[in-house]
């Protein structure tokens, strides 16, 4: 059984950091196209970056290109997302998500991920 554990959230200001972390169990995540996503309050799910199986090409949504990367430690069979200069906007629970193989050009489609983790809350405030 696939289970996927997020942390890492918290409070931050306005221009600062976090790192998030996934623990995967039940999976190799080198076999696995991995993904972020978040959901705001009163918003749908929306893609952040993503791994594909067996690459380390990664992937990110327009509106963290730049600030948001995306790493994956296959021997700890770990998913990161290192977080910086966060803004207001990127408040969200962040969730990890997984499937054994996703099409390029679905990546950002959160119904082609089989497996969720619980999610983590982040919060840009000062």
């Amino acid at each position: 059984q696939v289970q996927l554990v997020e942390s890492g959230g918290g409070l931050v200001q306005p221009g600062g950091a976090l790192r998030l972390s996934c623990a995967g169990s039940g999976l190799t995540f080198s076999r696995y196209t991995t993904a972020w996503f978040r959901q705001a309050p009163g918003k749908g799910r929306e893609f952040v970056a993503a791994m594909r199986t067996g690459t380390t090409n990664t992937y990110y949504s327009d509106s963290v290109k730049g600030r948001f990367t995306i790493s994956r430690d296959n021997a700890k069979n770990m998913l990161y997302l290192q977080m910086n200069s966060l803004q207001p906007e990127d408040a969200a629970v962040y969730y990890c998500a997984a499937n054994p193989w996703v099409i390029l050009s679905a990546l950002q489609r959160e119904d082609q991920y089989r497996s969720w983790g619980q999610g983590t809350q982040v919060t840009v405030s000062s």
